[in-house]
C-alpha cells in the first residue's frame, strides 16, 4: 500500500483509550445542535470519532478499495464549500423530541454551520443530508397530462412533462437507546443483535457502551418534494405521501409480477396533483429491496411461487415468502415515520398507500392521517393480481371487494415458461 494512504499502526477502535482526548458527547434530543453534538465517523484523528459504524452505509467498502488501491488518500477531508442545501429544512419541535426521531440526524444537512467551529478546529464531520433541486420526467406522467389529470402550469410541471422537484438523500443514524425503545427491546440485546447479525463486524457494539449512535451499513432513502416546501406545515394547505420501498425490478425495469411501479407513480401523481391544488406532496423512497430481504431471497421467492404446485396463487403468496426467508417481511415500519417528523410533518390529508403496517406507524408516532388512497384497479398488472389479492385478504387497506379462500385460490399468476 503506499505509504501516503496507510499509517505504521494500527489503533483498534474496540476498547476505550486510555489516552489522548475524550471524544464529543452525543446528547441526543438536544434542541441545540452544539448542546447535542456533531456524529464523526471518521478515523482521521484518534479521539475524535464518537459514533459506530461509518459514513456511506455499504458505500464505505468501495471508499476502502479506493484508499487501498491508492486512488483517495485516506486523510482526505470534504471541501463542503457550496455543498449546503437548496431549501431551508427545519428545525421543527419533532427535532429536539428524542423519541420522535431515532434513526436519523435532524442536523444531518447542515453540519457546516451547526457544527462550524468543531469544522475548523480540525473534526472531520460530514453531512448525512444533502438537499438539492432537479427535473424528473416519466412517461406515466406525460401520460396523465394527455388524459387531462394533470396539468401543465410552468411551475411544478413544464412542458415536456419534466417535474420540479426539491429532493433529500438521507443517511441511517441510529441513536440505539431510542431504537431499542421503539422496538420495545432493551438496548443490550439489540447491539448483541447488530455484532452477532453482522458477523461481528463492529465489536464497539458490545464492547463501546459510551458510543450511543451506529451509522449501520444500509442504504438510507431519498425523499422528493412537489410544491411549496412551507405547505408542509401549514394548516390550512393539504399534504400528500406516498411511503415507497425499493422494488428495482418494477420500479426501473417495468416487472410485472407487482404493483411498484404502477403505485410509485399514482403516488406521484396525487402528489402533484396536491401541489397544483397549493399543498405539497412527498415521496418517500426506501432502499428496502424485496421487503428488507434483498434481491438474491427476492427471486428465489419468484422461483418457488411459480414452481410450487398449482402455480403461483395468492392464498400461497406469504407463505412461500416465509418459508424462504424464515418471515413474511423485515422492512419493519417502525423507524420509517422519522423521516416525516424531520420534514415537521403533523397531519397527511392523502396517504397513497394500502399498508397497513405503515398507516399503524405513522399514526402510532402522532401523525394523523385523513384519507387512505388505494391503487386504481386499472393500475394493476394482470400477473400482479396475485399479490394485490393476497394483500387485501391479509388485511391491507382497500375500499374495494376481499375474495375468500376459495376466491383467492384461483387467482394465478404467470409461470416460468410463458
Amino acid at each position: 500500500m503506499p505509504k501516503q494512504n496507510s499509517s505504521r499502526h494500527i489503533v483498534l477502535t474496540s476498547h476505550p483509550s486510555n489516552y489522548g482526548p475524550k471524544p464529543i458527547p452525543i446528547q441526543w434530543g438536544a434542541a441545540d445542535p452544539i448542546e447535542r453534538g456533531p456524529i464523526i465517523a471518521t478515523l482521521t484523528k484518534q479521539g475524535h470519532r464518537n459514533v459506530i459504524g461509518t459514513h456511506s452505509g455499504g458505500y464505505a467498502v468501495y471508499r476502502a478499495l479506493a484508499v487501498a488501491s491508492g486512488a483517495l488518500q485516506s486523510d482526505h477531508r470534504a471541501d463542503l464549500t457550496n455543498t449546503s442545501p437548496v431549501e431551508h429544512i427545519g428545525p421543527y419541535p419533532s427535532w429536539a423530541d428524542p423519541e420522535k426521531i431515532v434513526s436519523l440526524d435532524p442536523f444531518g444537512a447542515i453540519v457546516g454551520e451547526a457544527f462550524q467551529t468543531y469544522y475548523e478546529q480540525g473534526y472531520d464531520i460530514r453531512p448525512t443530508i444533502a438537499v438539492t433541486k432537479a427535473h424528473i420526467n416519466m412517461p406515466e406522467l406525460q401520460e396523465a397530462v394527455f388524459d387531462g389529470r394533470l396539468q401543465i402550469d410552468g411551475k411544478i410541471m413544464k412542458t415536456g412533462g419534466d417535474l420540479v422537484v426539491t429532493k433529500a438523500a438521507i443517511e441511517p443514524v441510529w441513536y440505539l437507546p431510542g431504537v431499542a425503545k421503539r422496538f420495545n427491546i432493551s438496548e443490550g440485546d439489540l447491539r448483541r443483535a447488530l455484532f452477532e447479525q453482522t458477523g461481528g463486524m463492529f465489536p464497539e457494539l458490545v464492547t463501546r457502551p459510551d458510543y450511543l449512535v451506529f451509522l449501520p451499513p444500509i442504504g438510507g432513502l431519498t425523499v422528493y418534494i412537489i410544491g411549496d416546501i412551507a405547505a408542509i406545515t401549514d394548516p390550512n394547505k393539504p399534504v400528500a405521501v406516498r411511503v415507497h420501498d425499493e422494488c428495482n425490478g418494477s420500479d426501473v425495469f417495468g416487472s410485472d409480477i407487482c404493483t411498484c411501479r404502477p403505485y410509485l407513480v399514482h403516488g406521484i401523481e396525487v402528489c402533484v396533483q396536491t401541489a397544483q391544488e397549493g399543498g405539497v406532496g412527498i415521496i418517500i423512497y426506501s432502499r428496502k429491496e424485496g421487503r428488507a430481504l434483498g434481491e438474491v431471497t427476492k427471486f428465489l421467492v419468484y422461483n418457488a411461487r411459480k414452481r410450487q404446485e398449482g402455480g403461483d396463487r395468492a392464498d400461497a403468496y406469504f407463505a412461500r415468502t416465509e418459508c424462504v426467508a424464515g418471515v413474511q417481511d423485515m422492512r419493519f415500519q417502525e423507524l420509517m415515520p422519522d423521516v416525516l417528523h424531520w420534514l415537521g410533518i403533523t397531519r397527511i390529508d392523502r396517504m397513497v398507500s394500502m399498508s397497513n403496517m405503515k398507516y399503524n406507524a405513522i399514526t402510532q408516532s402522532g401523525i394523523e392521517i385523513v384519507e387512505r388512497v388505494p391503487i386504481p384497479e386499472e393500475l394493476i398488472p394482470n400477473d400482479a393480481r396475485v399479490e394485490i389479492e393476497a394483500k387485501k385478504a391479509a388485511g391491507y387497506f382497500t375500499t374495494g371487494e376481499v375474495l375468500d379462500d376459495t376466491e383467492l385460490s384461483e387467482i394465478k399468476g404467470r409461470s416460468l415458461v410463458e
